[in-house]
């Protein structure tokens, strides 16, 4: 049995989408660092609504030729009203996820970001509790490790969550009720036309929002365009193509574990580009809080549901 799995995980397609998938987490984990320099010249909310039109830019092909091929919006459901609320809700939460973390981090660094924020995968059983969901003991073991993390990452010597970490974690709130909206939603629409309009949902209100409470010229917009440009085109774009890609045939065990990694990416870049260096406390509570990731994952395959959304 064992040279039965190990000549699966060998298959080279599986090979060929788990690479696809170790890609996009890395381009993932590299985004966190284009947000903190995108804010050196333009305020967060700007910098969001910008990233993500140029990444709904991106998808308005390929959505556009799935619904051109007649695969979408619907698959198989005749409710005329159900593509435009899943949009909706999937581009609220978004709204409210990106731009949480994207404040959160002008007061915190990028590889604390990228960890708290990976919290999303622990807290989707907890708000599932609300749909009568069963937790598990995995579950609940990932809960207590990943919140055992999160005191020695961000807990400040009186007891406090950090300002930027606590907004991190409000966003892995959002992040966590996004993914449950994409449970509910992905089955029965087309990926990439869902992907498209929560972009562009997310594009509006974020626009919306910069042009009442931000100031920003054309002149700040042309000084952030290699940030814009990679957190636009790169994270949303090619990121969420190829998680698509490489999601058909890699397993879901490995999807799971290969995503988790956009944590230590993000962790990895901070260091790299804004030398961050965490302190050997901040260490221990990353690696509580990734083997709690990884075991909410873990119960959350054994039911065989998996949920995995990027950045």
């Amino acid at each position: 049995m064992i040279w039965l799995q190990w000549a699966k995980i060998m298959n080279s397609r599986v090979l060929k989408a788990n690479f696809l998938l170790l890609v996009a987490a890395l381009v993932w984990g590299a985004t966190f660092v284009a947000q903190k320099r995108g804010m050196d010249t333009i305020g967060p909310i700007a910098f969001t609504g910008l990233r993500f039109l140029l990444g709904a830019a991106c998808l308005a092909p390929i959505a556009w030729m799935q619904i051109k091929n007649r695969k979408a919006p619907f698959a198989g459901s005749d409710q005329k009203w159900m593509p435009l609320k899943g949009i909706l809700a999937a581009g609220l939460l978004m709204f409210l996820g990106i731009n949480l973390q994207q404040i959160g981090l002008v007061h915190t660094t990028a590889g604390k970001a990228g960890f708290i924020t990976g919290l999303y995968v622990v807290f989707v059983p907890i708000l599932g509790l609300f749909w009568r969901q069963k937790v598990g003991a995995w579950g609940w073991t990932g809960i207590l490790l990943a919140l055992a993390g999160l005191y020695f990452l961000s807990m400040t010597s009186s007891f406090v969550l950090a300002y930027g970490d606590s907004l991190i974690l409000a966003c892995a709130f959002a992040w966590a009720g996004h993914v449950l909206v994409l449970g509910h939603f992905s089955p029965k629409m087309d990926s990439f036309v869902l992907a498209f309009g929560q972009a562009a949902v997310c594009a509006v209100l974020s626009l919306f929002a910069a042009f009442i409470v931000e100031d920003f010229s054309l002149g700040d917009i042309w000084l952030t365009r290699y940030s814009l440009f990679f957190g636009g085109v790169a994270s949303v774009g090619i990121g969420f193509t190829l998680q698509v890609i490489g999601q058909k045939d890699s397993p879901p065990a490995h999807a799971a574990v290969i995503l988790q990694l956009e944590a230590v990416f993000a962790a990895f870049f901070g260091w790299l580009f804004l030398a961050e260096v965490m302190s050997s406390r901040s260490l221990l509570g990353a690696a509580l809080m990734l083997t709690g990731m990884l075991a909410a994952q873990l119960g959350i395959l054994r039911r065989k549901t998996v949920w995995i959304s990027g950045q």
